[in-house]
């Protein structure tokens, strides 16, 4: 899975860190506060859009939500900060591989359609941070997920080409950004995204159910 490649760029949410829960609450709170009514496929849609599209989107969704993109964000970093802080736990295996690949000299980046903020949050709270050459969210590279330009600029970043990293995402519109960018994908299993395991499997080159499967050689070849 690692011959020839120079980086290796995770996605966060679902793939490095286990919070969409976090998410699940934080819309459940939110859809009761403003009783508001979720519309069809309303979290297909959001998949893989940045944190501001996302905000963006619910003022599509709920035209009578009188609230700017910027105020809606300010809410959903109070509802989530905490638990991102102090409840939101790593994968099985996420620090053990993150630390085989610093000791390989292999670049770490993430690439997350998250906040800074939040991201920031998690990782430091799990003291991994400085392990990552960089970090960078869909915000800052102007598009969501599948647009490839997330994974695209944090390869240019770590002066590595497309074709010598490895993405790991846990959704199908993010495995296709990584796709879209010349990059080779593996799937992660989580739960949240387990109705959508056929469509990963089918985009990607990989499939792991925890990150003990790479060390132990038990991944899937797709």
């Amino acid at each position: 899975m690692l011959t020839e490649k120079k980086a290796v760029i995770f996605d966060m949410d679902g793939t490095l860190i286990d919070s969409m829960w976090v998410w699940h609450s934080v819309d459940e709170i939110y859809m009761q506060k403003y009783h508001l009514i979720e519309p069809d496929d309303f979290h297909e849609e959001m998949e893989g859009m940045s944190f501001a599209e996302v905000a963006d989107y619910f003022l599509r969704a709920f035209p009578n939500l009188m609230l700017t993109t910027a105020e809606i964000m300010e809410e959903w970093h109070q509802l989530a900060m905490d638990k991102y802080r102090n409840e939101v736990q790593l994968k099985e295996g996420a620090l053990e591989f993150l630390l085989s690949l610093k000791e390989q000299g292999i670049c770490l980046g993430i690439a997350t359609s998250n906040s800074r903020e939040l991201a920031e949050a998690v990782l430091d709270a799990h003291g991994i941070r400085t392990l990552f050459d960089c970090i960078l969210t869909s915000d800052e590279a102007k598009a969501g997920k599948p647009a490839p330009d997330v994974y695209l600029k944090v390869a240019e970043k770590l002066n590595v080409l497309p074709a010598q990293c490895l993405v790991f995402e846990d959704v199908p519109k993010g495995i296709l950004a990584g796709k879209n960018a010349g990059m080779t994908v593996c799937a992660v299993y989580d739960a949240a995204a387990e109705y959508q395991e056929e469509k990963k499997r089918e985009l990607a080159d990989y499939s792991i159910r925890d990150f003990f499967d790479i060390k132990n050689k038990t991944y899937e070849v797709l």
